[in-house]
């Protein structure tokens, strides 16, 4: 087992009946281009953790919040999961310290890159659903990440522009804004975004950042600024 992670198993309050799963979980794919050796990314378990991810915080949600309605819930959702939040939750476990990453990610501040440590995040959890199961997984995302937004799940998220959109562009139009990245640019540890957002198919808004969330951010701004005229 990588050096560490027994550490790791400790702070977590679990311990791995398949400890290579643990393992897999710190793998990014640029380690497997430089390591001679049959490894797999933590890809697929980034994959099974977002979904067990999203499972548990709208089962979370919808027994914790009786009065909202699907909008509401699913705005909350966006404002729970997304990449700062996850990025901060990894930080606590200290998991960028695990990462099996290559030189170039290494050098490029790899182990600090908020994406990556959101990704990382995730493929742990798929990982501890596959050998704990579901309520250890429920527990670590409690500690870790619910612990970052007590306030919000009591009273809701603060309004953001894309929650004042999207009740704009619902009452206005009867429909929902949509996203779409437009174009993406930069190497994998510093990948910048560029996304539209749309109403009827035309573009009423476009913004950039260094991640999906933060681009629609700045799209929905822009958005809203053209609709106030």
């Amino acid at each position: 087992m990588q050096s560490g992670l027994s550490e790791l198993q400790k702070s977590l309050g679990i311990k791995f009946n398949r400890p290579e799963l643990l393992e897999q979980a710190f793998y990014h794919r640029s380690y497997l281009n430089e390591f001679k050796g049959e490894l797999v990314s933590n890809e697929r378990l980034e994959f099974l953790g977002d979904s067990v991810l999203s499972l548990i915080t709208s089962e979370t949600l919808f027994n914790l919040r009786k009065g909202d309605a699907e909008g509401d819930l699913t705005n909350l959702r966006a404002y729970i999961v997304k990449t700062k939040s996850l990025s901060e939750a990894s930080k606590k476990l200290n998991l960028g310290k695990y990462l099996k990453l290559s030189k170039g990610e290494e050098m490029g501040g790899g182990r600090e890159n908020p994406q990556l440590l959101a990704n990382t995040y995730e493929a742990l959890l798929g990982a501890i659903f596959l050998d704990q199961g579901l309520e250890a997984v429920r527990n670590i995302i409690e500690k870790t990440l619910f612990s970052l937004f007590e306030k919000e799940l009591k009273l809701g998220p603060p309004k953001d522009a894309k929650s004042s959109l999207q009740e704009i562009v619902q009452d206005r139009f009867k429909q929902s804004p949509h996203y779409k990245i437009v174009a993406t640019t930069g190497p994998d540890h510093a990948k910048k975004f560029q996304v539209a957002v749309y109403v009827s198919g035309k573009e009423y808004g476009i913004g950039s950042g260094a991640s999906k969330q933060v681009a629609e951010e700045k799209a929905a701004k822009e958005a809203l600024e053209k609709l106030a005229k």
